[in-house]
């Protein structure tokens, strides 16, 4: 029997498989959270024009030199400039025009008195504070030079990023697309949620979670109808799917009998191994055709911790992220574990500051625990035993 593959080989195996998503412009709502393929270089200057920081007065500051309480100046106010306004008229010495908050500086004056420090006249204003050349106005090209590159290709965009690429005048990005993934559990034991279950029937769950981690990983997930123990109905359901990137399928890959993937994939392209790790040993992947294939055992907890550790670095690397693993600490473990020689073995667990508790037991079907994790704790494959107290590392799920 051919030797299993250690958890960083069917890692590494798998972020091969997974194709490289294409770079795509797409509208700026619909960037969130994805990956930026490309440079942007603004064209534009940011602030395009010299505007005013304040509420106040475009005013030469040599015309309110000196200018206090006790000995105010007084303008007459010919102009109102509001935020907006594009026919701009040249300040004349000895006057001051309203100015509002964004609005163009006009040409002439080199200050803005804050309203704040005059009596808002509009007609006429009464000036109570002196102020230096260059107060309060923002000057164009101040935050962003035209023509120098504001977001590098491989940034995740957040809402600064898309706010910064509106403001520079863009209403696409170049990011790389979303990974199309079809998602299809297999059983003739499962049931849809909602409907009622006979006896020796389960809910089928997979496809629900696995569908939720590829949109929690940034990918597209289109969700197949569960499909029976039945090799031709399994081709028929794959067959009238069109645009995928990526096959993802949960159960049928085990030693058994009725293993539905294993019998409709096995020298079709797809190779079924194990690795060695626990829960979640039984794995295969390659390609039908030319559409890549990854099968998933059917344990829902063996399902969720393949997805963590093979497919969402996967796929996020396709879609241009460069960090793709979880974060990972050390930690001291609150109670003795026991694992099998030669695997690594994942458990459910919760972190306290430096310390790890396992949530539940080791079983691949123990499905809550999964749920009330934010931590997975890794006992190495060559340790078989680990003492209450023994420092071990942890992954971050949440």
């Amino acid at each position: 029997m051919t030797a299993p593959l250690s958890v960083d080989e069917y890692r590494l195996r798998l972020a091969s498989l997974v194709p490289a998503a294409p770079v795509v412009p797409t509208p700026l709502a619909e960037c969130v959270g994805r990956v930026l393929g490309e440079d942007v270089v603004s064209p534009v200057a940011l602030p395009p024009f010299d505007n005013s920081a304040m509420d106040g007065y475009a005013v030469r500051a040599a015309d309110v030199a000196g200018a206090d309480r006790g000995a105010p100046v007084r303008l007459p106010v010919p102009e109102d400039i509001p935020a907006g306004r594009t026919d701009v008229v040249a300040l004349r010495a000895g006057t001051a025009h309203r100015i509002m908050t964004g609005a163009p500086v006009p040409p002439g004056a080199d200050a803005i008195v804050k309203v704040e420090d005059t009596d808002g006249g509009e007609r006429e204003v009464t000036v109570r504070a002196a102020v230096e050349p260059g107060t309060h106005i923002r000057l164009a090209g101040e935050d962003v030079a035209e023509g120098v590159t504001v977001l590098r290709a491989g940034t995740v965009l957040g809402s600064a990023q898309l706010g910064l690429a509106a403001a520079i005048g863009r209403a696409e990005l170049p990011v790389h697309r979303q990974v199309r993934v079809l998602v299809l559990s297999t059983g003739s034991e499962l049931v849809e949620p909602g409907k009622p279950l006979r006896h020796g029937q389960i809910y089928e769950s997979n496809s629900v979670l696995l569908a939720a981690a590829v949109r929690e990983a940034g990918a597209a997930p289109t969700v197949l109808r569960f499909v029976p123990d039945d090799v031709d109905a399994f081709h028929a359901t794959i067959a009238a799917q069109e645009g995928a990137d990526l096959l993802v399928t949960s159960g049928g890959v085990s030693a058994g009998a009725y293993e539905v993937v294993k019998d409709a994939l096995a020298g079709q392209g797809v190779e079924f191994l194990r690795v060695a790790i626990q829960p979640g040993g039984p794995q295969g992947c390659g390609r039908l055709g030319s559409l890549p294939v990854v099968t998933l055992p059917g344990n829902p907890v063996s399902t969720a911790l393949s997805f963590e550790l093979f497919l969402r670095p996967a796929l996020l690397a396709a879609m241009g992220h460069r960090d793709v693993a979880r974060p990972r600490v050390r930690a001291t473990t609150t109670e003795a574990l026991r694992s099998p020689r030669g695997k690594r073995q994942y458990r459910r667990a919760h972190l306290e500051g430096t310390s790890v508790t396992p949530i539940g037991g080791p079983g691949s079907h123990l499905l809550a625990s999964f749920a009330a994790a934010d931590c997975l704790l890794e006992v190495p494959e060559d340790v078989t035993e680990l003492p209450a107290g023994a420092e071990t590392d942890v992954l971050l799920l949440r």
